[in-house]
């Protein structure tokens, strides 16, 4: 099959640069892929964090054409003449934000004026999380071109098919994100770099941190873990809400020296000590539909405890891979991490999470993609 591909890759960070290159990576063992990426992905007044470039050495390179840019539409058409000098028998796209609609809707119209590939999306958020009337138009206008969209969650496909009555929609496990723990060095090693004690329970916030990401209910939860064992609370990511809220109420709470904020994007080459040095990974979400951190956790074999929304009650096996509750609420949540260290629930959770790894593995969505495509 020769593929088309259009998406993200370094030196871009972020969770779908990371999803593409990877899939680019294994498309590329059975296939003929010719992978266009970016010059410039977003201008800097619209990107709500410090800088959208990863700051580290690349994690996985993959040869790509950076041609892209959206506020320059001639490299649209660059993009979509490469395309059809390359004649795939699939153009496989990328769908996250809204913002890149006139792209993928101008390169879509050039190339199907000369050729007809097959176009495949993977949604990995059908829309925003506060989505407008034009965000839906736009979405509804650009993903009606694909012949089929891949989702990983039940409540994607649910959101597309509203969205777009009679679609092909299929859902498919978002796979897990290995390569960080290939290098990884070991719990003591990663402790002691973190500045971490070797005998404390370690509860790992991982990624950037916004209202929706329920952190605050972690925080609140945190005075009752620690009642009844020493526990500490590492939080690595940048802050993309003010981070002072979250400090006042750390000291109100007197968990001082209990918790740690690193407000910061971790670089490709220290993800490994964060996931190594976690006995546990807590993502209190008040809304998602997937995340790809679950998938880092469960590519280091750390369980999860996390909340009833979106495609994590499919992700996560409830008192099997990690534990559900509900979100925005704290008291909840301390039990389920009392639960889990007070019945030593890591050995049987983690030999549960690497049963699994089949389920979350990249080789099953290469398979969906070339039965969509037809191979």
């Amino acid at each position: 099959m020769k593929c088309a591909l259009i998406g993200p890759t370094y030196p871009f960070r972020g969770g779908i640069a990371h999803y593409t290159t990877l899939l680019c990576h294994h498309l590329r063992r059975g296939h003929q892929v010719e992978f266009i990426s970016f010059r410039r992905q977003y201008p800097d007044w619209l990107f709500p964090g410090r800088t959208d470039r990863e700051p580290s050495r690349p994690l996985l390179a993959e040869e790509c054409q950076r041609i892209l840019d959206p506020l320059q539409p001639w490299t649209w058409v660059q993009a979509a003449r490469r395309i059809e000098s390359f004649a795939p028998d699939l153009l496989l796209l990328q769908w996250w934000v809204p913002f890149w609609a006139p792209v993928w809707w101008s390169i879509l119209w050039l190339v199907r004026r000369q050729a007809r590939p097959r176009v495949l999306f993977i949604s990995h958020n059908v829309l925003p999380h506060e989505a407008s009337r034009v965000d839906r138009f736009l979405a509804r206008r650009v993903l009606g071109q694909g012949d089929a969209i891949v989702v990983h969650s039940r409540r994607d496909r649910d959101d597309l098919l509203r969205l777009l009555p009679g679609a092909d929609v299929r859902v498919t496990a978002h796979p897990t994100y290995e390569v960080f723990a290939q290098a990884a060095s070991s719990p003591t090693e990663a402790r002691r770099t973190l500045g971490l004690d070797d005998e404390t329970r370690v509860i790992l916030f991982f990624g950037f941190v916004r209202a929706y990401k329920g952190l605050h209910y972690l925080i609140e939860a945190l005075p009752r873990v620690l009642v009844h064992l020493d526990a500490h609370l590492l939080v690595a990511g940048e802050f993309w809400d003010d981070p002072a809220p979250y400090r006042e109420r750390i000291r109100f709470l007197g968990l001082d020296g209990r918790v740690t904020l690193v407000d910061r994007y971790v670089p490709n080459e220290e993800v490994g000590a964060y996931f190594a040095a976690a006995d546990l990974v807590a993502l209190p979400y008040l809304d998602a539909t997937q995340s790809g951190v679950v998938q880092i956790a469960f590519g280091f074999g750390v369980p999860v405890v996390t909340t009833t929304v979106g495609g994590l009650v499919e992700t996560v096996q409830d008192g099997a891979t990690g534990f559900l509750v509900p979100p925005g609420d704290s008291e909840a949540l301390a039990a389920a991490i009392l639960c889990y260290f007070q019945e030593d629930l890591g050995p049987i959770f983690r030999t549960n999470i690497r049963a699994q790894r089949d389920r979350f593995s990249w080789e099953r969505l290469v398979m969906l993609i070339e039965e969509l495509a037809g191979v």
